[in-house]
C-alpha cells in the first residue's frame, strides 16, 4: 500500500486530471502499475433481489474493488457477459485506467448501449473506482469533487388498498423525519402498480370477452380517476408540508397521462414519474407545454439518445436512471454534469432491485452532485447487511456514508453462497386490459 506522502501526491494529480492522473503520478514517482489479476462474478439473492456483483482483484495483495452489475430480470445474461467476454479481456490491464477501460469495453461488443453490456460494464467500473478510493485512502465521493451535502435525503414508499391506510402510512414516515413520500393506491376491482396485495375482482373478470388469457386486469380510466381522488384526499388530510410523489409506470395512453398531470397540478407534486413509456418520449414536449407538474423519467433508459433531448429541451425535471443499466458511475457522473447545465436534477433509481453495492454508488454520486434532487430509498434487511457489510445507513429520512476509503462497502463471498438464486431472474407480472391487450410494466 502507499505511504501517506504517496497518497497525498496522488490526490494532487487526481484533482488536476481525474482518474488517469493516478497512473501518470505513479509513473513519475517510479511506482509499479497496478494490474488487474482476476474478475469474479458473484450471484446472490440475499435480501430478496437477484444481485450481480463484480469483484476485481489486483496485483497488490489484499487490494480489490466491488461494483454493481445487477439486472434483476436477466442476471445470468450479465454474468455470462462478464465471465466469457469481459474478464478475459480485462485481466492484465492497469486498474487505474478507468476512463480508457470504460470506453474500450463499451465499444468492444460493437452493438452497444444495451442493458446486458451496460450492466456488465457498470460492475467493472464501480470496482475500479472502489480500488482507486482505497488506494488513495479516500471515499469515492472525494474523487468526484467532494461533498456538497452532509447526507442524502430519501423518499419513502407508501402504498395501500384503501385511503385511510395510505394516510396512516404517509404519517408514519413523516413521524420518522421523512419529507418526501411516494404514494400508490389500489384501484378498486383492478390491478395496479406498486400496490402490494391488490387483485382483480371477480366482477371485473366477468366483463372480459371469451378467450382472453387469464391475468390480472388493468384499465387506465379507473386508475386515472382513482389517482386524482387519492391526491384530493391526501392533501385534505396531510396538507402541503409533505412532498408527495407518484409513479404512473408508463401504464396509460399518452393522452390520459396528460389529463392526469394537468389534473394533479393543484396538488403540487414533487414529481410525477414515468408518465410515458420510453417509446413515447416525444410526448414530453407536449406535456411540458400544457402542465407545470414536475416530471421524472429514465429508469428504463440505456442510451444517451433517449434522455438527452428531454434534458436539453427542459422537458423533464428529474432524471431517474438505473445507474448500472447506463454503464455505471463513470457514465452517471457525466449524465449528472450534463443535467446541471439545464437545471435538471438527479433522482437515481433505487428500489430493492438495485443491490446494496449499487446503492453505495448512488450515495457517492448524490453526495457530490450539485444538482441532486432526491434518492429513492430501500431498507435492506439483516441478511443483505450480512452479505454486504458496509451497506449504507439510513436514519431520519437520510442516507449516510461511512467515510471508509472507496465505496465503503464489501461483499462476503462465503455468506453470499448461502443465498443462491432461486430462479433464473425476476419476472414482471403481465397485466392485461379487459380485452386481453398486454399492459406495459
Amino acid at each position: 500500500m502507499f505511504d501517506p506522502m504517496d497518497r497525498r501526491n496522488l490526490l494532487i494529480g487526481l484533482a488536476g486530471a481525474g482518474p488517469l492522473a493516478a497512473a501518470q503520478t505513479q509513473a513519475r514517482r517510479g511506482l509499479p502499475p497496478l494490474k488487474i489479476t482476476d474478475v469474479r462474478t458473484i450471484l446472490t439473492q440475499a435480501g430478496g433481489t437477484h444481485a450481480v456483483v463484480v469483484k476485481v482483484l489486483t496485483s497488490e495483495p489484499g487490494l480489490y474493488g466491488v461494483g454493481c452489475a445487477t439486472h434483476r430480470e436477466r442476471p445470468l445474461a450479465v454474468a455470462a457477459m462478464l465471465d466469457q467476454y469481459v474478464k478475459p479481456w480485462l485481466v492484465g490491464r492497469n486498474a487505474d485506467e478507468i476512463e480508457d477501460i470504460w470506453q474500450a469495453a463499451y465499444l468492444q461488443p460493437y452493438f452497444r448501449s444495451g442493458p446486458t453490456g451496460n450492466n456488465a460494464l457498470s460492475g467493472v467500473d464501480g470496482a475500479l473506482w472502489d480500488i482507486l478510493g482505497k488506494r488513495t485512502g479516500v471515499p469515492v465521493y472525494q474523487l468526484l469533487g467532494g461533498k456538497v451535502r452532509a447526507a442524502v435525503p430519501l423518499y419513502a414508499h407508501s402504498s395501500a388498498l384503501e385511503l385511510p391506510a395510505l394516510v396512516a402510512s404517509v404519517q408514519k414516515w413523516m413521524a420518522q423525519g421523512y419529507r418526501h413520500v411516494r404514494v400508490q393506491l389500489a384501484t378498486p376491482g383492478f390491478s395496479g402498480y406498486g400496490v402490494s396485495g391488490a387483485t382483480t375482482a371477480e366482477a371485473v373478470q366477468k366483463l372480459r370477452p371469451e378467450g382472453v388469457r387469464p391475468s390480472e386486469v388493468f384499465e387506465p380510466t379507473p386508475y386515472v380517476n382513482n389517482t386524482i381522488k387519492m391526491f384530493d384526499h391526501l392533501r385534505a388530510k396531510l396538507g402541503f408540508d409533505v412532498e408527495l410523489l407518484h409513479d404512473v409506470h408508463e401504464r396509460v395512453p399518452p393522452a390520459q397521462s396528460l389529463q392526469l398531470a394537468k389534473a394533479l397540478e393543484p396538488h403540487r407534486l414533487f414529481f410525477l414519474e414515468d408518465a410515458f413509456a420510453p417509446e413515447d418520449v416525444g410526448w414530453f414536449q407536449i406535456m411540458r407545454q400544457q402542465t407545470t407538474t414536475p416530471l421524472a423519467m429514465g429508469e428504463l433508459f440505456v442510451n444517451r439518445h433517449e434522455w438527452l433531448p428531454l434534458v436539453v429541451n427542459r422537458w423533464i425535471d428529474f432524471v431517474r436512471h438505473h445507474v448500472s443499466a447506463v454503464g455505471g458511475l463513470n457514465m452517471a457522473r457525466k449524465i449528472a454534469a450534463c443535467c446541471e447545465f439545464f437545471n435538471v436534477r438527479t433522482a437515481w433509481h433505487g428500489p430493492s432491485n438495485v443491490s446494496p453495492v449499487g446503492h453505495a454508488v448512488n450515495l457517492h454520486l448524490d453526495l457530490a452532485t450539485p444538482n441532486f434532487g432526491i434518492q429513492e430509498q430501500t431498507i435492506f434487511n439483516a441478511t443483505a447487511r450480512e452479505v454486504f457489510p458496509g451497506t449504507p445507513e439510513i436514519r431520519g429520512g437520510y442516507m449516510y456514508p461511512n467515510d471508509r476509503p472507496g465505496l465503503g462497502i464489501d461483499v462476503d463471498e462465503k455468506a453470499a453462497t448461502r443465498f443462491p438464486f432461486q430462479t433464473p431472474g425476476g419476472v414482471r407480472p403481465s397485466d392485461r386490459r379487459l380485452d386481453g391487450t398486454i399492459v406495459r410494466p
